[in-house]
């Protein structure tokens, strides 16, 4: 199952994950360029902003479903 798919997968099953999250998770020197690719494809993926308790921002992609 190549690198596209698995992340496929886990963002269809309802995890958001960081950009970095993503380079570690699946072993890619650059995650921008897989959700870039997932894109392409047709595949419904945002970029949403979440701020903490603490207000640290950090961005997760997300899929939709809709």
């Amino acid at each position: 199952m190549s690198k596209k798919v698995k992340l496929l997968n886990t963002l269809q099953n309802g995890r958001e994950m960081t950009a970095k999250q993503i380079a570690s998770t699946y072993r890619v020197a650059n995650p921008y360029d897989l959700i870039h690719r997932l894109r392409e494809d047709g595949e419904r993926i945002y970029l949403n902003m979440r701020t903490n308790s603490k207000g640290v921002v950090t961005t997760k992609y997300r899929w939709n479903a809709i």
